[in-house]
């Protein structure tokens, strides 16, 4: 038995309700170019929109012009997806609440969640969208996972109950020791003063 080895989200697809809903709220809120656009090859009734998150990968939206937007929360039960999460900037998370207040979007205001910054609101059909902004930036030639998973052991060595900035740190250090070279025998901390 092998298995099958994912690299990477290629897309995620939505069911949206009309066209101009989709296109105001991925490209208008979020701004994510509308970058593509042809009928659902499976349903000849609905059009298929594909926006860029902004890494290249996509968002689909499957519409049709006889559906209508639904603002009710979309299920959470077992197998259902709970919200999606996009990454902005530092400077783009600042302007968040106020972007969001002066559009009329109800969200939940900004959530400590110790390794990044979050909030959450509604999108047209009731999704729930996540708006995430790491603390940190990772090594050169590593990846936010290879901080997280670092820090992750980190935390659970010191025994502490969740990931704090101290466990980044410390995990950005340790990833820099092992991945980048140094002329120096010791790269312990030193004090030159």
């Amino acid at each position: 038995m092998r298995k099958l080895q994912a690299q990477g989200v290629h897309h995620i697809t939505l069911t949206g309700a009309d066209r101009q809903t989709s296109i105001d709220f991925w490209e208008g809120v979020l701004g994510m170019p509308f970058i593509f656009d042809q009928p659902n090859l499976d349903n000849p009734d609905e059009g298929h929109l594909y926006f860029d998150p902004g890494d290249g990968r996509l968002i689909t939206v499957f519409t049709n012009e006889g559906r209508t937007a639904d603002p009710r929360r979309t299920p959470t039960e077992p197998g259902c997806v709970h919200h999606l999460a996009f990454n902005v900037s530092k400077a783009t998370f600042s302007q968040a609440v106020e972007r969001l207040d002066a559009r009329g979007i109800t969200h939940s205001g900004p959530k400590d969640r110790g390794f990044m910054d979050s909030i959450y609101f509604k999108d047209p059909m009731g999704l729930l969208i996540e708006l995430a902004c790491y603390r940190f930036e990772p090594p050169t030639g590593c990846t936010h996972a290879d901080v997280m998973i670092e820090a992750h052991r980190i935390r659970v060595a010191a025994g502490d109950g969740h990931i704090a900035e101290v466990h980044l740190a410390d995990a950005i250090e340790a990833l820099v020791t092992r991945h980048q070279q140094s002329l120096s025998a010791d790269r312990g901390p030193q004090d030159p003063y």
